[in-house]
C-alpha cells in the first residue's frame, strides 16, 4: 500500500522559494493546518511557465502529496489578492518570513501563528505604522513557540509599577533596578505593561519593546544574523532613518 499521502486545498503562503535541479524549485510554505512544509513544485522555472502565483505575500490553496520531508506540490490557486508593498514595508514583510523560516520547525502546526501572520501582513499592506505591528507580532510569536514573555510581575511575584525602572533578563524576567546592578536591559514598567497589553503608543515605549524582544529572539536565533534586520540597517543608514521604528 502506498505511504503518498496527499493533502488537498489547505490555506497557505509562501516564505520563500529557490532553484531546484533544471527547471524546478523548492517553496517552503506556511500553511494553516501543517504549519511549515517544503514542497518541490515541478518546471515551475520553465520558459513560458508563469510563476508568479508562488511569489510570497500572495494568499493561497495548495495541494501536495508526499510522506518525506520534501513534498511535492500539486496544485495552487489563489484565495484572494495579493498583499502590496514596497521599500521598507515591503522588507519588513520579509522579515515576519525569515522569522517563521528561522524559528519554526517543519510540520510543526501553528494555526494561531498563522492567524497572526495574517493580521500582520493585513496591516503593513493597509498601511499601518510598522513598529507596532512587528511588535506584536514578535510577542506572539514567542508566546506560541512557549517562551512568552513575563511581562506584568517580576521575579519576585510583584506586579510591575509603570514608574518603576527593571532590569530586563530574557532568562528571568524583569528585575527591580537598583544599586550598582547593570545586568540586563533597563526598561520601564510602563513599557513592559504596554507590551503585555499589545497598545504600544509612543517612542519610548517601542524602543523598549523592540530591545526587550530582539533580546529575546537573538536567544533562539543563534549566532546567524537575519538578512532582513542587515538590509533593514543598511537602508537606515542611507536615509538617516529612525533606529527602532520598523526592525
Amino acid at each position: 500500500m502506498s505511504t503518498r499521502r496527499q493533502t488537498d486545498l489547505e490555506a497557505a503562503w509562501v516564505l520563500h522559494h529557490r532553484p531546484f535541479r533544471d527547471s524546478s524549485e523548492i517553496v517552503d510554505l506556511f500553511t494553516q493546518v501543517h504549519g511549515r512544509v517544503a514542497v518541490v513544485a515541478r518546471g515551475s522555472r520553465r520558459p513560458g511557465r508563469s510563476r508568479q502565483l508562488l511569489d510570497p505575500f500572495r494568499p493561497l490553496l495548495v495541494s501536495w502529496r508526499g510522506g518525506g520531508e520534501l513534498q511535492s506540490l500539486v496544485a495552487a490557486e489563489p484565495r484572494g489578492a495579493a498583499v502590496r508593498a514596497t521599500g521598507q514595508r515591503l522588507l519588513s514583510m520579509f522579515y515576519l518570513n525569515e522569522l517563521l523560516l528561522r524559528l519554526l520547525q517543519k510540520h510543526d502546526p501553528h494555526p494561531q501563528t498563522f492567524s497572526d501572520y495574517e493580521w500582520a501582513l493585513s496591516e503593513l499592506g493597509a498601511g499601518k505604522p510598522e513598529a507596532p505591528v512587528l511588535r506584536v507580532f514578535e510577542k506572539r510569536l514567542l508566546d506560541a513557540m512557549g517562551y512568552g514573555l513575563n511581562l506584568e510581575a517580576d521575579e519576585q511575584g510583584c506586579v510591575l509599577e509603570p514608574g518603576v525602572s527593571y532590569r530586563y533578563l530574557p532568562e528571568r524576567g524583569p528585575v527591580r533596578a537598583g544599586g550598582g546592578d547593570r545586568e540586563g536591559l533597563l526598561i520601564q514598567g510602563s513599557s513592559l505593561l504596554a507590551l503585555a497589553a499589545e497598545k504600544l503608543d509612543g517612542d519610548a515605549i517601542l524602543r523598549d519593546a523592540r530591545q526587550v524582544l530582539h533580546r529575546t529572539l537573538d536567544l533562539y536565533l543563534g549566532d546567524r544574523p537575519l538578512k532582513s534586520r542587515e538590509v533593514l540597517r543598511a537602508m537606515r543608514a542611507g536615509a538617516a532613518a529612525d533606529p527602532f521604528l520598523a526592525e
